[in-house]
């Protein structure tokens, strides 16, 4: 028996090219702490259909459908459809009301959680590079995997910066959180196999990557930029 889609649905496209519009609606949605009623709710559509617009990869709503979405998950149309992924964040402008707030000890390690991707900078032979890599939190300190002849390899002995950050283009505001430290390579072969073990993912890069390196931290400071509304 064949699937038969919502009556929002539009035609589905042969090569399922715009597959991750429901990827991007749910991830949106989830930022801004909205249930799937809620969301279908502000959208003037069912929540059958976020739902299968969600679970079905090849699913492609209409422009009409979608204009609205955006506006309910209050995102830019562009960024909705995927036009913006080979973009830098923040091109958007600055709010109205902004204010820059420090950030607690306590709420920098909050926002670093677990793991995630943060950037680590390292004075190299060629000058001082910026690298993006995935990264755990272990025993309060960040812990990478690399390979021995990266450019993340040669922080090894160094004191380096580590930051990570993160950019609501909707609402124009973020935070940002940056540790520095020194940077050890880790050879303790239990320690290697905790590490492991604790890893969310593989390194998003691929390839040969078993070089742990540790940032133990010294400091570590963060700002976050919100919006006030006008009373």
């Amino acid at each position: 028996m064949s699937e038969k889609a919502p009556p929002n649905a539009a035609a589905v496209p042969a090569s399922g090219a715009q597959g991750d519009i429901g990827r991007r609606i749910a991830q949106r949605r989830q930022e801004l702490g909205l249930t799937r009623e809620e969301t279908a709710a502000r959208a003037g559509t069912a929540p059958a259909y976020i739902q299968y617009l969600e679970e079905k990869s090849t699913a492609m709503p209409g422009m009409s459908v979608l204009i609205r979405l955006a506006d309910a998950l209050d995102v830019r149309l562009s960024a909705l459809r995927g036009g913006e992924v080979d973009l830098p964040p923040g091109i958007g402008r600055a709010a109205r009301h902004p204010e820059l707030t420090e950030l607690s000890v306590d709420e920098c390690w909050m926002r670093l959680s677990t793991h995630g991707v943060g950037r680590v900078a390292v004075n190299g032979p060629a000058g001082p590079f910026i690298v993006p890599l995935n990264y755990s939190v272990v025993d309060g300190t960040i812990a990478y995997r690399t390979a021995p002849d990266a450019t993340a390899a040669t922080a090894v002995g160094t004191h380096v910066a580590f930051e990570v950050d993160h950019i609501d283009e909707a609402l124009s505001q973020g935070w940002s959180v940056l540790l520095q430290g020194q940077a050890t390579a880790v050879s303790d072969a239990d320690t290697v196999r905790r590490l492991n073990a604790l890893a969310y993912s593989e390194p998003w890069a691929g390839g040969e990557r078993d070089l742990w390196i540790r940032i133990d931290p010294d400091s570590i400071s963060g700002r976050r930029i919100v919006v006030r509304r006008e009373g």
